[in-house]
């Protein structure tokens, strides 16, 4: 499983390594400036949090550095039906917070299930495709246990409720599936079949996430209830400028007009302070972790590091877009963080996992030739 090999040091992987850290570090000093303002007297500050969580997540990254992802994938449905278990304990013993269930409490700290479900699903689906590999594409009945490995914890995420992590699941399996082949009858019925859940999709939505997409055509039509959020994202975001207003001076952020500043909405942060240029930035950050990402699987020695790497990097790839969009007003208002730089132990913890198992599909490229 784990086995310590000087190959490992010699061909580890700097660049995705430092990525990941660069990345993760300009998230903390993001959150420093957009809790200076909302921390209580006698509460640990969020971003004095958020390095234990960096320091939990680093101890994440190196061990499934270290693991053979091979080991990983062989074990993938026992991780998968863990995860799930897990999700069952949420609905029956979890942490509730602004009327949803989605928390189980770890002492002082507190873990979020779902998000470690999305790592699952990757390695389940990429064993599950490992073993039943087709030189056509998959038809519908070939795929019905690939879909009962995602709409399982699908319907308990949306029991929770969480929309947004739910669609997740969906759109890492859909991905997959694209990725692996499909037969194009089954992809135009899957298409039809997809136009036609969204009225029943939409009977089962509720109140407040049908509020939420009005609110997305509509935000100057409640500026003080529902589209309050989307309204002072883009008035900071605008007014960050081309160079923006610099650290610690976003007046949005500051002077606490930007709603979930820390989590959801960091972008929002990020782009008052550094502007039109720091989003740039940060975005071919982004691009070239995704870049690398996809590079690590063009290069995989076997098809399950390939799918693997895929699915790690549409994961990264889905919640940038999502999360970016919903700052930026052009997606509805879902719940996605974004990845590395919003405040959240649970999703840092299982992203830089997940990080250590690209490396891991990185460096063994060159070790499995021996």
């Amino acid at each position: 499983m784990m086995k310590l090999d000087r190959g490992l040091l010699l061909n580890f992987d700097w660049a995705l390594f430092i990525l990941v850290m660069g990345i993760t570090l300009i998230g903390l000093l993001n959150i420093y400036s957009a809790c200076l303002s909302i921390s209580a007297p006698g509460q640990t500050p969020y971003y004095i949090k958020q390095i234990q969580w960096i320091i939990i997540g680093f101890a994440g990254m190196t061990i499934a550095f270290f693991i053979d992802y091979r080991f990983l994938v062989r074990h993938a449905y026992i991780i998968h039906g863990i995860a799930i278990l897990l999700l069952f304990v949420v609905l029956i013993a979890g942490n509730a917070s602004r009327g949803s269930q989605r928390w189980i409490a770890l002492g002082s700290f507190s873990f979020q299930p779902s998000e470690l479900v999305k790592l699952t699903i990757i390695l389940a689906l990429s064993k599950y495709f490992d073993a039943h590999q087709l030189s056509r594409g998959y038809r519908l009945k070939e795929l019905l246990i690939p879909f009962l490995i995602t709409i399982v914890p699908f319907l308990l995420i949306l029991k929770q409720p969480d929309l947004g992590t739910a669609l997740i699941l969906l759109i890492i399996f859909l991905a997959i599936v694209l990725f692996v082949g499909m037969d194009y009858k089954s992809i135009l019925m899957t298409a039809a079949g997809g136009l036609i859940m969204i009225p029943v999709g939409w009977h089962f939505l509720k109140g407040y996430q049908r509020e939420r997409i009005f609110t997305f055509f509509s935000p100057e039509n409640d500026p003080l209830g529902a589209g309050y959020h989307i309204i002072q994202s883009m008035i900071a975001v605008g007014s960050g400028g081309f160079w923006g207003k610099g650290f610690l001076k976003g007046t949005q952020t500051q002077l606490r007009f930007l709603p979930e500043q820390q989590t959801d909405f960091v972008f929002s942060v990020f782009a008052e302070e550094w502007g039109f240029i720091g989003g740039i930035v940060l975005l071919l950050l982004f691009l070239s972790l995704i870049i690398w990402g996809l590079n690590i699987m063009l290069h995989s020695k076997d098809y399950s590091g390939a799918l693997l790497s895929f699915g790690i990097t549409t994961l990264i790839l889905w919640e940038v877009f999502i999360n970016i969009g919903m700052v930026l007003g052009i997606l509805p208002v879902v719940g996605i963080p974004l990845p590395f730089l919003s405040y959240g132990g649970s999703s840092l913890l299982v992203l830089m996992t997940a990080s250590g198992i690209l490396m891991s599909i990185s460096v063994r490229r060159f070790l499995l030739q021996k």
